[in-house]
């Protein structure tokens, strides 16, 4: 028995309708070539589907059983090619995240709750750079956009700038850098630098500020949290370097003081890095508007 979709679409709305001209109607089909359908569906399975001496028209026995599969089968295959669909007009799709900057979480998290309410059709999800390396996962296709201070050529992949920010230091209010007003490297020598949980080629104060004046601070603690961080810096226990954004969103704290690194400070810049097949799809240029605008919201 070769059994089509067509045969199953045709056999739900025959029950539904309750008849043949009602249902070649809503199949966009003449009642003859609906008729002449069913006739040679009940040919190859060698069984009647339907009884045709009653009204409105009734399903056989082995009519009933076909539709029971016609019920279950059909809706998968529409729910199939509406996903088909949406992904063709450009509302469905997949955004998985990976970051490379630990603080980025309390920037990325609101982003992608007001883009969620906008694209409910996008599979979100956030990867842990930890579990992978962000970029190779990214041109393999196990995610969908790196969120980075560190562009790089690659093949395939475009780097689309989100913001700038100013690495600042946050030291106890009384500390003597607070009067000072900047910080040069050497200033940390006999200090405990207190950092995310990232490769340290990964943080700007030592990829921008320490390795390249070649100075270690005396200790370094990672702490995961930010309020955490700030806790142990006003408590004594250190001195941090932050994106200045962050340091805006957390509020003023009178126990602690911010100065930034060297005289004239530092500025960098944050990047998505995203596929460049990627970059026509609509719903990765809404998150990328929202990425660019939510840390001026989160500064003021």
């Amino acid at each position: 028995m070769h059994l089509e979709l067509r045969h199953l679409r045709s056999l739900r709305a025959i029950h539904e309708q309750g008849g043949l001209a009602r249902a070649a109607e809503v199949l966009n089909l003449t009642q003859s070539a609906l008729s002449h359908q069913i006739k040679a569906l009940e040919e190859q399975a060698g069984i009647e589907l339907f009884l045709r001496r009653t009204k409105p028209l009734r399903l056989s026995a082995a009519g009933m059983r076909l539709l029971r599969t016609a019920e279950a089968v059909l809706p998968l295959i529409e729910a199939a090619e509406a996903e088909f669909r949406a992904v063709e007009q450009g509302r469905a799709g997949r955004l998985h995240v990976a970051m490379e900057c630990h603080h980025c979480f309390d920037w990325l998290l609101p982003v992608l709750d007001r883009f969620r309410r906008a694209w409910p059709e996008v599979d979100l999800d956030i990867r842990s750079s930890l579990a992978l390396k962000a970029l190779p996962a990214l041109q393999k296709g196990q995610v969908d956009m790196v969120i980075s201070s560190d562009p790089e050529t690659l093949p395939g992949v475009a780097f689309q700038p989100l913001f700038d920010y100013a690495p600042t230091m946050v030291v106890p209010a009384a500390h003597p850098l607070a009067a000072k007003g900047h910080a040069e490297p050497q200033d940390l020598l006999g200090e405990t630098l207190i950092t995310y949980p990232m490769d340290r080629a990964r943080l700007d104060v030592f990829s921008q500020f320490l390795d390249p004046a070649g100075v270690e601070p005396a200790h370094v603690r990672q702490v995961e949290q930010t309020a955490v961080a700030l806790m142990l810096v006003a408590s004594g226990r250190g001195v941090a370097v932050m994106p200045d954004w962050v340091l805006r969103a957390q509020g003023s704290d009178p126990e602690l003081a911010t100065i930034p690194l060297g005289p004239q400070g530092m500025l960098r810049r944050l990047y998505a890095a995203l596929r460049q097949e990627d970059l026509a799809l609509p719903y990765m240029a809404h998150v990328l508007r929202l990425a660019r605008t939510e840390p001026m919201r989160l500064m003021r």
